[in-house]
Parts: structure tokens; sequence; C-alpha cells
């Protein structure tokens, strides 16, 4: 495969590998590059993540159609918020959530290494994605989830045929437990918050976006961020619109917390340059509740250099968001997705969103997904 993995935070950099790999330097997980075709947007075929394969690992692709999601324009939120709001509805992906994009890359790529079981921990979403392409490409699953977890989420990682572990107690549980199983050796671990490759299939979000927009960009792009793979992932894919010069700026971005567990957002307000140690409390947005996101010193100094911000919404809020898309917008969403119209609200308030911008807010997974409280 050509490319190679580096270091976001320094000059580090070496041959790929099927596991994650973290800097030994900086400590913090490598990412993956490849030199970029000299193409024009003409020259894309196809449709979904796997159009823009020129920009992504060269490895053949396993894909259930993914991508080319619908963006949709707001009909009542956007005009009372007094913006130009546009909707992508990425529960319109096969298993029902955005985390298909970069199951799709990272097993393509794992089968390429001629990996045959993979393993993860997950709230969820990505444990359903896994194990939907895995099956896909002929490959066993073994995934760590919260018992708690939503009983649809754990129904569809079964019906898979995947290996379903249930892990009492936080989220964080299920991923000390997938690390001691992947730590013995023989099992490749599949993290969608760590691998470099599973954030290469969700920066084919800002290429669709492009595309979607009329080879346009958005003022304000407005993300729920747990681990953080679909910001960077984001961030990495305008930078690259930048370097292909089809685009003259990028999108700020701007990542939504919930307050029951925002490592990150708190940073931001701190002006720390890595995550701040939280005790996280149950959510209903379960997707985000991720105490100590691994790639968090790197998610902070992109939301610097991008010029987006990070904000934390209440519990309450998150859950009259969901009954307001579905209610006002017909969009039904899980409850990580709904945080993103309060965050919106709060950078209104903060002047982070002007009024006069165009933004469009990721809702990034299927209210039939059926988180608890939904």
């Amino acid at each position: 495969m050509r490319g190679e993995l580096y270091c976001p935070l320094c000059n580090y950099s070496r041959d790929p590998v099927p596991d994650p790999v973290h800097c030994p330097r900086c400590g913090v997980p490598l990412e993956f590059r490849r030199d970029l075709p000299g193409i024009s947007p003409e020259d894309l075929r196809g449709r979904g993540i796997w159009r823009y394969a020129p920009f992504l690992p060269d490895v053949e692709p396993v894909t259930l159609g993914e991508g080319g999601t619908p963006l949709v324009e707001s009909v009542r939120i956007g005009r009372e918020l007094g913006v130009e709001l546009l909707l992508k509805l990425e529960g319109a992906n096969p298993t029902g959530s955005f985390k298909d994009r970069g199951a799709s890359v990272l097993v393509s790529v794992l089968r390429g290494f001629g990996v045959g079981t993979v393993a993860d921990d997950s709230s969820g979403n990505a444990a359903a994605a896994l194990a939907a392409y895995a099956a896909r490409a002929g490959m066993e699953a073994i995934l760590y989830v919260p018992s708690h977890a939503s009983p649809k989420k754990l129904a569809q990682i079964e019906a898979h045929g995947a290996e379903l572990v249930r892990v009492p107690g936080p989220r964080s549980a299920a991923a000390r437990a997938v690390r001691e199983a992947t730590g013995k050796g023989g099992l490749v671990y599949a993290s969608h918050n760590e691998s470099p490759y599973f954030i290469q299939g969700l920066k084919a979000l800002a290429y669709e976006l492009y595309e979607d927009m009329g080879y346009e960009v958005p003022d304000h792009v407005v993300v729920p961020l747990g681990g953080g793979g679909l910001f960077l992932g984001l961030y990495l894919g305008f930078r690259e619109l930048m370097e292909l010069g089809w685009i003259e700026r990028e999108p700020r971005i701007s990542a939504v917390q919930a307050e029951a567990c925002a490592p990150i957002a708190r940073a931001w307000e701190l002006g720390e340059v890595a995550p701040v140690r939280v005790d996280p409390v149950s959510t209903v947005a379960e997707g985000v509740c991720i105490a100590d996101p691994p790639r968090g010193r790197e998610i902070l100094r992109a939301l610097r250099d991008n010029g987006g911000a990070a904000v934390a919404v209440e519990e309450g809020r998150i859950r009259r968001a969901q009954a307001e898309l579905a209610e006002r917008e017909g969009i039904y969403v899980e409850p990580t997705s709904a945080v993103v119209l309060p965050g919106l609200e709060r950078l209104l308030r903060r002047g982070v969103v002007k009024g006069t911008e165009t933004v469009v807010l990721l809702l990034t997974g299927s209210g039939l997904k059926g988180e608890p409280g939904s």
C-alpha cells in the first residue's frame, strides 16, 4: 500500500502497519497520508466515498454503498436562527450512521494486510459498522460494547455474526477490555478512535460536501465530538482540498460535546493543549461520552488552527433538540446527533457563527438506532 504513517504533532513517520501505532516522541496516534494526485473534480468517477479513491489508501474496496448521503436545506429552524442552515443526513448510510465511511476504509485496508479477525470497543454505532463490513469482507469481528448500550445497536451487531462482548460499567471499561484482549497478540485492534485508516474514510465527507454545494464549501460545519474522528476527518479533507487548489478557503469546524462528558470543550475554554480530566456521568448522547479521547491533543491543535470552537450542551436541551428536528424538519436522529442544534445556538450567542453564514450540521446517526432515552 502506497503512503506512510506520520505524527500530526512532529515530523516522525514510518511504514504502514495494520494496528494503531503511537508516535514514540509525542505519544499520539499516527495518521495516514499519501501523495495527492494532480486531478480535477471532473476526473472523479462513481458515487459514495470510493468516488474519492484517488485520495484514499490504495486498496480493493469493501463497500456497502456508504456515502452520498442527502444534504437538505432546513425549512424552519435555520430561518428562526437567522442562518442559511443545511443538514447532512448521515443516518442514511447502510448501518444508520457516519461510522460506515470509516469502517469501509479500515476494513478494506486490514483485509489488504491479510487480517482475518478484528476487535474494537464502541458505544454501539462503530461496532455495528465494523460488524457489517467485516461480514462483507469475510472477516471475523469481536466487539466490546458497554452493557447499557442501546438494545437495538446490540441486536444489530449480533445480526452480522460478530462476537459481542457486553462490558459492565462506563464506556472506558469497554476500551480497557479490548486493549487487554488485543495486547495478548494475535488479534488486530481495529480502533475507530486510533486507527490511521478510519479517519481516511471520514475525510471523504469534506470532498462530498464540496460537491454537494456545487463545488463550494460552507462557512461553518458543526459536528458532535466524542473520539474526534469526524472532526479530524473533515479538517484533513478540507486541508487536502486547499492543497489541491480546489477551494480558496477552509470552512471553520466547531465541535459539540455533552456537558456530562466534555473534556475537549473544557480544555478549549481554559486554553489547554490537552483534554481536561473529567469524571463522566450518564448522558443520553452516549456516542460522545469519551472521557479521554486518544487524539485529544491533535483535536485541540486543529481547533486552534482552523478557527472553530468547542462547546458543551446540557442534557435537557439535547432531548428537546432531538424532538425539534423530528417535529419541525422531519428528521429523526439519535440524541448524539441532536447535540449539534443547541451547539449551534451557543456558537451564535458567542459570535463564533455569524448570522450571515452558511452552516452545515452533521446529523451523524438515525433515530432508529434507539439510544437510551431517545
